[in-house]
């Protein structure tokens, strides 16, 4: 392989130009070609496709029926929403095992041959993998639409929900993408992964109010990140919001919570990604 240098001092200097302008365009070429990768692998899409019609179906007719909300609210319309925030806890994982699989595979000694910013690296993945994440987006409201779910709100109010929905999904895929970098296997990563958002999703109003958990793990829950968005999505969508009698700063204010939540994400792991990125490749 031929091996390129970078210009003497240009890629070395924080802040100018030419290392702006050289992100931006390995963030482009890096989008595409995990892009292409992805559509290439169609069972790789089934987390964002069929995952998400599988779980609404099942909580919607199997676990629903059990579930009572106060005064009689449809569970249908409490339940999409949480199904959101599962959806891209769960989708995330994928950044995981993507971000590990290149690592283990070869191709980030490619990249590295060439004078490529590392934070494009990560960032085309991350861009990636949000753009994979609308679809799934798509596919749960669809679905949620056919069982029942409505939006009860303004075109403004449901736009801005889903705003926030890729902001909280784009702000996960960069903490993941530090899971994937720490694992030595993507089987692990992916387990690990699994796991964890599994037990963040339930341990959250996600898919019951917390009311009726235990006083130690009401207030893990409360503070939940998904707990924030499920509840910040329902009063956007203007579904049912029980978590708004909940007395936890994160349940009074919802969508501010979850933008702080979302917006802490990014600063801390953004850059925490970059220099585990530097660490592996360096070794």
């Amino acid at each position: 392989m031929t091996t390129y240098a970078a210009a003497p001092g240009l890629d070395n200097a924080p802040g100018s130009l030419h290392r702006i302008s050289q992100m931006v365009s390995d963030t482009v070429v890096l989008t595409r070609r995990n892009l292409v990768r992805t559509l290439s692998e169609p069972e790789s899409l089934i987390d964002v496709t069929l995952t998400p019609v599988v779980f609404t179906l099942l909580f919607a007719y199997v676990v629903g029926g059990a579930i009572a909300l106060p005064n009689g609210v449809s569970y249908h319309d409490y339940l999409v929403p949480g199904m959101f925030a599962m959806t891209m806890a769960s989708a995330s994982t994928g950044t995981a095992a993507a971000v590990n699989t290149d690592m283990a595979n070869g191709i980030i000694d490619r990249f590295r041959s060439l004078p490529m910013s590392r934070a494009g690296v990560l960032a085309g993945q991350s861009i990636a993998d949000l753009l994979t994440t609308i679809i799934a987006v798509v596919v749960l409201a669809a679905t949620g639409l056919a069982i029942g779910w409505r939006v009860h709100t303004d075109f403004g109010h449901a736009a801005a929900a889903f705003g926030l929905i890729l902001l909280f999904a784009y702000a996960l895929n960069w903490a993941m993408s530090c899971l994937g970098m720490v694992f030595r296997s993507a089987e692990g990563v992916q387990q690990f992964g699994v796991l964890m958002m599994l037990g963040l999703t339930f341990v959250s109003s996600a898919f019951v109010p917390t009311s009726g958990m235990p006083a130690w793990l009401r207030n893990v829950a409360n503070w939940n990140p998904l707990s924030a968005l499920a509840a910040a999505l329902r009063q956007l969508f203007g579904n049912p919001n029980p978590a708004h009698t909940v007395d936890a700063w994160p349940l009074q204010h919802p969508v501010v919570a979850t933008i702080c939540y979302s917006v802490g994400m990014i600063v801390i792991f953004a850059p925490l990604a970059v220099r585990l990125y530097r660490t592996r490749t360096s070794k």
